[in-house]
């Protein structure tokens, strides 16, 4: 139990890194697919910290679930508009 910490501190870091990574893409490209995922991966950071640092036991029946239903919203529209933006081309 005492390891669960550190590996949801492990999991939130990786999180913003990947964010990071992503708007590294988004300022050679200027694509706005880029920047839709670095904000996702920064929404999934924020749910994953708030789930550590909180006392909820179960993440599913709190609205801290909302971060990262957003998160997955947010990929979702990206990847649509990008394909539909192609298909108008």
């Amino acid at each position: 139990m005492a390891m669960l910490p550190f590996l949801a501190g492990a999991i939130t870091m990786g999180h913003l890194a990947i964010g990071l990574f992503f708007l590294r893409f988004w300022r050679r490209t200027r694509d706005r697919l880029f920047l839709i995922f670095a904000f996702a991966f920064w929404l999934l950071a924020a749910n994953q910290a708030a789930v550590a640092l909180s006392n909820v036991p179960r993440e599913e029946q709190s609205s801290i679930y909302l971060l990262r239903l957003a998160a997955f919203t947010l990929i979702i529209l990206a990847i649509v508009s990008k394909n539909l933006s192609r298909k108008r081309e």
